[in-house]
């Protein structure tokens, strides 16, 4: 396994990020210990969490697997950089009962003491702001992390799905107050098919010296080899990948890009993680399996080198938008 520094800290972490959304409602938990201790077996030591996963009347039962893992000792928790996030109602009755949601100094404070439980730690190394709160000011919200930091109960924060401006307005309010070191790291949508973080929060992360995380690096399964899986008769495609195949140009160019790996004799889904590690910023991907063997597969993919020519096929098939304002302006 390789290793990189999350973003300027001195933290570091593993090129492959645990996802861990699977944990509980597609993967049982003792499964999902195994899926665990296989990634801390091959070096990945960056696990992914979050308070909402497990869903609807399950939110939190993923940390709770990943919690009830880390109680079976063997120094499971202290090699493991541990992330999870806040901001969706995590209300028990799951109506959106005021100030269990978002932002607030509150439900911060609330939020970290109920995850902590859950995760059965004492300290989480990355706490994860999961969307913007148009209604909160960073002034608030620093004001409550730099006490959860004071306490010992995180030790950094990050945000996830932020555009480009709040990544700015984060750590300019960070600089201003003093004190904290603002973000370090923004989880995003990125792959192949889906670049447009490359316009604004990519160059905006790398400016304030955060480490990416791309999330849905296989394109919910699209950049995977479906086509191919389809045509052996696996798994058919399903919600927005079904949604593209039916539409002849996204078929024909995602024909295109399995044609292509094809040609070097490369597997769809580990060439989408091996690009991503070639991106500028990107830290690691998140890869979230449903099981052990697509772990394996993943693990593949920090050993593999794309070619130039690889390289340039795949940009062509999926061109980015181009750095801003050139995107869209001169």
């Amino acid at each position: 396994m390789e290793y990189t520094q999350l973003g300027r800290t001195g933290l570091k972490v593993s090129r492959l990020v645990l996802g861990t959304m699977n944990f509980g409602p597609q993967t049982d938990e003792p499964d999902s210990h195994a899926i665990m201790d296989a990634a801390l077996d091959a070096g990945i030591n960056f696990f992914d969490t979050a308070n909402v996963y497990g869903w609807g009347e399950n939110k939190g039962r993923t940390e709770e697997i990943i919690g009830n893992w880390f109680a079976q000792g063997g120094g499971r928790r202290d090699k493991v950089v541990l992330a999870t996030k806040v901001y969706g109602n995590m209300g028990a009755d799951g109506a959106a009962w005021p100030n269990h949601d978002k932002l607030s100094a509150v439900n911060i404070r609330r939020a970290v003491d109920a995850s902590l439980k859950r995760l059965r730690t004492d300290h989480i190394d990355l706490y994860q702001f999961h969307h913007i709160d148009r209604d909160t000011s960073f002034d608030e919200i620093w004001q409550a992390i730099d006490v959860l930091v004071q306490q010992g109960k995180i030790v950094y924060a990050g945000s996830s799905n932020f555009p480009g401006y709040k990544i700015a307005q984060a750590n300019e309010t960070a600089a201003r107050r003093g004190g904290t070191i603002g973000l370090v790291s923004e989880q995003c949508l990125y792959n192949l098919a889906e670049r447009r973080a490359e316009m604004e929060v990519i160059p905006a992360a790398q400016e304030y010296g955060l480490g990416v995380i791309p999330w849905s690096p296989l394109n919910g399964g699209l950049l995977g080899g479906v086509i191919k899986k389809e045509v052996k008769g696996g798994r058919r495609a399903t919600g927005r990948t079904a949604e593209t195949l039916a539409d002849p140009a996204g078929r024909a160019r995602v024909q295109a890009y399995e044609d292509l790996l094809d040609k070097h004799g490369l597997e769809p889904g580990e060439a989408a993680l091996a690009w991503l590690l070639t991106r500028p910023g990107v830290t690691g991907p998140i890869v979230g399996p449903r099981t052990a063997e697509q772990l394996t597969s993943a693990l593949r993919a920090v050993e593999l080198e794309l070619s130039q020519e690889v390289l340039d096929g795949l940009d062509e098939i999926f061109p980015g938008p181009g750095p801003s304002p050139e995107a869209f302006a001169w």
